[in-house]
């Protein structure tokens, strides 16, 4: 019991002083993955690892064992696959209906330079937001499903749509304005 408090102490102690540094790890090892925030995996490895504190041996290298954990996340991560969407006529359909958030219930008959703004206004917008849009707008996933498949908490996924759904508008608002 002494050992899990020890691990619980040590562990605690490292991820106070060593946070920044761990993020600063994860960034410069992440590429093209679906969460590139490098907090957020942070996170998650400190969460697993201060959940099984219990059912660990003693940690004799506590920060090899917090980078080792880090490296495997990041590994798991990359090995992930995303389905690509496939830009077909069911696309377009479903570009359309997705301006209609935007612009109202017109008669779902976009102009093409309102869709072409749309696309190029998702893909300004950071990876991790592109994902939620697609997969909740386009693919018609609902946030429990997102959650299970990639672990990630329902309302981290509501709040990562909630601020794609607000840049997204801010860029097209300021299409719309520049082209006033």
């Amino acid at each position: 019991m002494a050992a899990n408090k020890e691990n619980y102490n040590r562990l605690t102690s490292f991820f106070n002083e060593e946070y920044n540094s761990l993020k600063g790890y994860v960034q410069s090892r992440i590429d093209d993955t679906t969460e590139r925030d490098a907090e957020d995996i942070v996170q998650d490895v400190a969460l697993r690892i201060f959940s099984r504190t219990d059912d660990l041996s003693p940690i004799n290298n506590i920060g090899g064992f917090v980078y080792n954990s880090i490296r495997n996340r990041i590994i798991d991560l990359m090995r992930t696959k995303k389905d690509k969407v496939n830009e077909g006529d069911d696309f377009e359909a479903q570009w359309a209906e997705f301006a209609e958030l935007f612009y109202g219930d017109a008669d779902n008959n976009y102009p093409e330079n309102v869709q072409e703004a749309l696309k190029l206004g998702i893909k300004t917008l950071k990876p991790v937001y592109q994902d939620i849009i697609i997969a909740v707008d386009f693919e018609g996933y609902t946030y429990k499903e997102i959650a299970a498949d990639t672990g990630i908490s329902i309302g981290t996924l509501m709040s990562r749509r909630h601020r794609a759904l607000s840049l997204l508008s801010k860029y097209l608002e300021t299409i719309k304005n520049s082209t006033l």
